[in-house]
């Protein structure tokens, strides 16, 4: 945690406490850490870096932590800016959070201990190396990356610098989840073999004739190091279905599902061997990512992950089978079936161990405060599960077999697939 924020704080204590022969002046016991409160000095203070609807969400969850302070937002959009200060200079009766519009101007702040990263993903690594470098730990939502090679960049960045990084996978930290890879790991459904995951159709957005940059909204800041485009409104509220700027759903969802099944299967380090796939595209989108579509991958061990894009919203969910049963999760709702059904029995035993260590964002927060890297998504498992989209998505996309080197992180059968691997930057980024 930051020593200049603490420094600060003194000296106004004490120039208050030395304006008390004038004046009585009595400080609230809450600011030495009484009543509950936690003093300064032990807060962790943080800032946002895209301030849109997800990260409004996930920030609400980091207020409730009483040993968090934010200080600052920052956003492309000023709209943005201004909601997120005013939500946060109402939680602490105080005009001054800072806003910003370039994470570059924010970061160097000396005061800033940490930062949550919720952009576009194709923002996401390119922040979290920022941010790194600056010093920050780092909270970020997922996709955590745009390509593969992109993820190793990231995963060496926090590395090199000390970085706590937690991704947003939160379902590492949902009881139901967790009471579903126990089940799986204590071998209660047999020999796991198949791994099948659903998440919902996509669309296809209509054609856009280009437009002027709307009044307050830095449009070439928020493309980043991707490829210029004319501005539209689909492109930029739409981003996850364009390949410069997304993967579709098979990224923006898929990447929950991978991301369960490397934890459940214990394998945050290594990734399937071999990748199949096809995709139902509409030919007359603006959109560029499948409607439908579904790729198979095989690990070297012989479990097979299945990732469908099919149906309805609600209608997702994760299931792993085994040689003597299967467990069901339905995401939307939580709602886990089985079989033999008597596996649901023993969730009412053992439920209140399996949440521990418990939420995703006190994780975090408990982590900075230990210097333990190993944070429930630590850098490794978030780049290994997406990974794991990125090469179902390019699998989809060129409609044949790709053989896959977790090691190396390369297709070693295909130099189109390869190529995909990595993406030029767009001047003057760099990574």
């Amino acid at each position: 945690m930051s020593t200049h924020s603490r420094r600060t704080f003194l000296k106004g204590v004490g120039l208050a406490l030395g304006s008390s022969v004038a004046a009585p002046y009595i400080v609230p016991s809450s600011v030495f850490g009484a009543d509950g409160a936690v003093a300064p000095s032990n807060r962790i203070t943080m800032g946002i870096i895209g301030a849109g609807a997800r990260g409004s969400d996930v920030m609400s969850h980091f207020m409730l932590q009483k040993d968090v302070q934010w200080i600052a937002v920052c956003d492309a959009r000023s709209d943005r800016q201004l909601r997120a200060k005013s939500t946060v200079d109402q939680r602490y009766g105080t005009p001054s959070c800072a806003t910003y519009t370039d994470p570059r101007e924010m970061l160097p702040r000396p005061d800033l201990d940490a930062v949550l990263i919720a952009t576009g993903c194709h923002w996401h690594a390119l922040a979290s190396i920022l941010a790194a470098k600056a010093g920050k730990d780092v909270y970020c939502e997922k996709p955590c990356t745009l390509t593969i090679a992109e993820g190793r960049a990231m995963v060496n960045t926090m590395k090199r610098f000390g970085t706590v990084f937690q991704a947003g996978h939160q379902r590492r930290s949902v009881d139901s989840f967790r009471f579903m890879a126990e089940v799986v790991r204590k071998g209660m459904i047999g020999k796991l073999h198949t791994m099948l995951c659903t998440l919902w159709e996509g669309p296809a957005l209509r054609p856009e004739t280009p437009k002027p940059v709307p009044a307050g909204f830095d449009y070439n800041l928020w493309l980043g190091w991707t490829p210029w485009h004319p501005y539209t409104n689909a492109r930029v509220t739409g981003w996850p279905y364009f390949w410069d700027t997304g993967g579709g759903m098979m990224m923006d969802m898929g990447v929950h599902w991978t991301d369960m099944a490397q934890f459940v299967r214990q394998s945050d380090d290594t990734a399937p061997v071999e990748y199949e796939g096809e995709g139902v595209f509409d030919p007359t989108a603006f959109s560029e990512t499948p409607i439908r579509g579904e790729y198979r991958a095989l690990y070297a061990d012989g479990v097979k992950l299945i990732m469908r894009q099919i149906g309805a919203f609600d209608d997702r969910f994760i299931r792993f089978e085994g040689s003597e049963g299967w467990i069901q999760l339905m995401d939307g709702t939580n709602a886990v079936t089985a079989q033999p059904a008597s596996i649901l029995k023993l969730r009412g035993i053992s439920a209140k161990g399996w949440g521990d260590p418990g939420d995703h964002v006190r994780n975090f927060l408990d982590c900075i405060k230990s210097r333990n890297p190993m944070t429930t998504c630590h850098p490794e498992s978030a780049h290994h599960a997406t990974m794991i989209a990125h090469a179902g998505n390019i699998a989809i996309r060129l409609a044949r077999k790709l053989i896959f080197d977790p090691k190396t992180e390369r297709f070693t059968n295909d130099s189109d697939a390869d190529r995909m691997v990595s993406r030029t930057l767009r001047p003057p980024w760099h990574l």
